[in-house]
């Protein structure tokens, strides 16, 4: 895939999916929801504040005629209630209304009656860049500050499906170091080493892992060939794995602010795909980003 739109097109390649946005009562929000709508991406389902969604919808000019409103005023109750739809496989999509991330992921992980998988809880964004040849993935920008390495397995793992769902057969990974050397004082060289080791015995499935590479190698095949980095992976990433929040976030922003990057963004890890967009996101990467929630088929 090129572009970011190719996404829409997967999402209403099938049934729409529902969409059920948790504390619903947020301008922001509802707007990302009704104009995914609009553009046949998903349907919707509003759980918040009924009074509050009403007051929003008559201030913006909103048509709520199309939806599904649930009164549950109390934010904590009404992410468990979205939480229980999707479990009960009445909704496809949890998305983040007015209420915070952490009162949100604390339904999602609740050992009862969560959306618990056992992989860890993770954020995947995918760009689409005027200086890349395809669509690139990048993962972890926002949920995970310094993830061990196990954590690190289920993240790169997590975020390899969630591309094959997408139609990328065989995604190309690059874990990301500042070298493209095993250097044992860098422990980024190192679990980058142990995991591509790990993807070639098969015990991270159906991809393509090397690394460590630095991202100049993993994005540029003239630096690779420069440097005399023989690799499929090199110069054709599809997702590159960052060592930690840090390298992750500000690769993430210097894409979209110096680079012109378009985005969605999805949090994995659930059993189902998670939309957190926040008011800073352009209504473009909000759109995006429920269709790349829309875009995989639900199992």
């Amino acid at each position: 895939m090129k572009k970011l739109t190719e996404l829409h097109d997967k999402a209403r390649g099938h049934s729409r999916r529902k969409l059920v946005l948790a504390a619903a009562h947020d301008a922001h929000a509802m707007e990302a929801v009704i104009n995914a709508c609009k553009n046949n991406i998903v349907s919707g389902i509003f759980v918040g504040d009924e009074q509050k969604i009403q007051e929003i919808a008559e201030n913006k000019g909103f048509d709520l005629s199309e939806f599904t409103v649930i009164n549950e005023p109390d934010n904590a109750k009404a992410a468990a209630l979205a939480v229980k739809m999707v479990r009960d496989k009445e909704a496809d999509i949890l998305m983040k209304g007015n209420l915070g991330t952490a009162v949100l992921l604390k339904a999602v992980l609740n050992k009862e009656n969560g959306l618990r998988t056992g992989e860890q809880i993770s954020h995947l964004a995918v760009f689409e860049l005027p200086t890349y040849h395809k669509l690139i993935a990048l993962t972890d920008a926002a949920m995970n500050i310094a993830p061990e390495f196990g954590e690190k397995v289920s993240i790169t793992r997590s975020a390899v499906a969630y591309l094959q769902k997408l139609g990328i057969a065989t995604p190309k990974v690059a874990m990301l170091s500042a070298v493209e050397t095993v250097n044992p004082s860098m422990k980024s060289s190192m679990e980058a080493s142990a995991i591509a080791k790990m993807g070639d015995r098969g015990q991270i499935k159906n991809c393509i892992i090397d690394g460590p590479l630095a991202f100049d190698n993993a994005v540029s095949k003239k630096s690779a060939d420069l440097k005399g980095i023989k690799s499929p992976v090199a110069g054709d990433a599809d997702l590159l794995v960052a060592d930690d929040i840090d390298a992750a976030n500000g690769l993430y922003k210097a894409f979209i602010y110096f680079a012109q990057a378009k985005c969605a963004a999805v949090i994995l890890g659930a059993s189902a795909p998670i939309v957190l967009t926040s008011r800073a996101d352009t209504d473009e990467t909000k759109l995006n980003s429920i269709a790349l929630a829309a875009a995989v088929k639900q199992t």
